[in-house]
């Protein structure tokens, strides 16, 4: 093959390949204009939805409002939880059977120190939403298990952890501590260490039960360890050529 023919053939392949990679930029142009516009549709479509729930219940909704994720959240009072959480489920432009996670956030600056989320999914219209509501350390919220088989687990590990109590549950345990378990641990005022400690007592013969206590010999904390993987890297190399002076001698 000649030069020339050799030089046609790369300048063709370039021509080629550099039509290509301008194609697919235009196409992920044009891909990434959709997908904004689609999603910008969503958000649009659920805040209509929102708002539409909130002229049904507006006694019980107090806020509608969309996240950065493009994702709905309806806060509702806490003596609507109930009769909104039935709303959403049996209404036909709702639907939302799922309950997919029930959990709690602590803020112990505000006033109603607990918040409450509940996220839905709606299988009919491949949708999902969470709804919000608050609560403090001594005021009740009304347990869905009736209306979700599902809660029931999910209200008691709230109730282990955070110490919401659910009214009208049906089994309202501790899920994650054991028996006779002090405080609830994802309080924030709640102590690193705890309030108790178990050790096994030889003179009992069993597990006892205990305030923690700290010895001074466990507030000290070596962090070296014998197995250093690395020494010889984190040890500072001495020249030879220098000797080392003795300090007896600088005294001197």
């Amino acid at each position: 093959m000649s030069p020339k023919s050799i030089a046609e053939c790369f300048s063709r392949y370039f021509r080629y390949s550099s039509n290509r990679s301008y194609c697919r930029k235009v196409s992920k142009l044009l891909d990434d204009d959709e997908c904004r516009k689609k999603q910008s549709g969503t958000r649009d479509q659920l805040k209509e939805f929102g708002m539409y729930i909130a002229e049904c219940l507006p006694k019980y909704v107090q806020k509608v409002q969309m996240t950065h994720a493009n994702e709905l959240e309806v806060l509702v009072v806490p003596d609507g939880i109930s009769c909104v959480m039935q709303f959403l489920k049996d209404h036909h432009n709702c639907q939302f059977e799922s309950l997919i996670d029930l959990t709690g956030a602590d803020v112990p600056t505000r006033l109603y120190r607990f918040e409450i989320a509940y996220n839905l999914l709606s299988l009919r219209y491949n949708t999902r939403m969470r709804v919000k509501t608050y609560t403090d350390e001594l005021t009740p919220l009304d347990s869905i298990c009736d209306v979700y088989k599902s809660a029931n687990w999910m209200e008691r590990e709230v109730w282990d952890l955070f110490g919401v109590f659910f009214a009208n549950h049906p089994d309202l345990r501790r899920i994650m501590t054991d028996y006779g378990f002090q405080g609830h641990p994802l309080r924030k005022d709640f102590p690193m260490s705890g309030y108790v400690e178990l050790r096994y007592d030889d003179e009992k013969k069993r597990v006892v039960c205990e305030p923690v206590e700290f010895a001074q010999e466990f507030r000290k904390f070596d962090l070296s360890t014998p197995w250093e993987q690395f020494g010889n890297f984190r040890r500072k190399a001495e020249p030879k050529d220098v000797k080392k002076e003795d300090p007896k001698q600088i005294k001197q």
